[in-house]
């Protein structure tokens, strides 16, 4: 009949849009492309953190006595950067280029450790993994840190300072570039840090070297020579 209305429960019905422009059933979630791209970055990092679980639990129920005890001396040496630190000083007696390559890989420490410890596990306030659910074999066992897992401090410190020197110092980069990468992975096998910490802690390195490099520039600039490279 002209005129009349369809009973209610036999109109057409139209799906509500949501403030991304996507459209959503009475019942379901909100789809869209907004929506759609979190869900997306969401699995991807479920996923990440799968492969960064899988991977400590890996190191964690492979067996390497003789290595234990070294990787542990070595993740306690670097505490507070002292293996770095050490090797600072002696630099610092070995002439003016050494000189000036330890003063600017202390100065990427402090960027680094700064940048970690201020801003990155306050930001990113991961826990630290579960050492005995991983079944780590205590003979690997070195103090649980209480701050946040992510990211690394050890890792970013140790990589930093590597970096500025060897980029001051070509000669140093690669053994120093060895021993950060000792140290990085220390962290993961006495169960204190999950891989992705390290690596993240190694991309901190990196970008604290080149602050550090970049602030000692004018410096260097305003100094004799300055044509002169490192």
């Amino acid at each position: 009949m002209a005129g009349s209305r369809l009973p209610a429960e036999l109109e057409p019905m139209t799906e509500p849009t949501d403030a991304d422009g996507g459209t959503r059933g009475p019942l379901g979630p909100p789809s869209g492309p907004g929506s759609a791209g979190r869900r997306a970055l969401a699995a991807v990092l479920a996923e990440l953190r799968a492969v960064d679980g899988a991977l400590y639990a890996a190191v964690a129920a492979t067996s390497t006595p003789t290595l234990d005890r070294a990787l542990r001396r070595l993740s306690h040496a670097a505490d507070h950067s002292k293996v770095s630190l050490g090797i600072a000083a002696a630099l610092a007696l070995s002439g003016a280029r050494a000189r000036r390559a330890a003063l600017v890989g202390v100065g990427a420490i402090a960027v680094a450790s700064a940048s970690a410890n201020l801003l990155g596990k306050r930001l990113v306030h991961r826990a630290r993994p579960d050492r005995e659910a991983a079944r780590v074999t205590v003979d690997r066992y070195v103090p649980m840190p209480a701050s946040a897992s992510f990211p690394s401090g050890h890792t970013a410190a140790a990589v930093a300072f590597a970096t500025a020197v060897g980029v001051v110092l070509p000669e140093a980069g690669v053994p120093l570039g060895a021993l950060a990468s000792a140290v990085g992975y220390s962290r993961v096998h006495t169960g204190v840090h999950y891989p992705g910490d390290v690596a993240a802690g190694a991309v901190l390195g990196i970008a604290s070297a080149a602050a550090a490099l970049a602030a000692a520039a004018p410096a260097r600039a305003r100094q004799p020579n300055t044509f002169t490279a490192w």
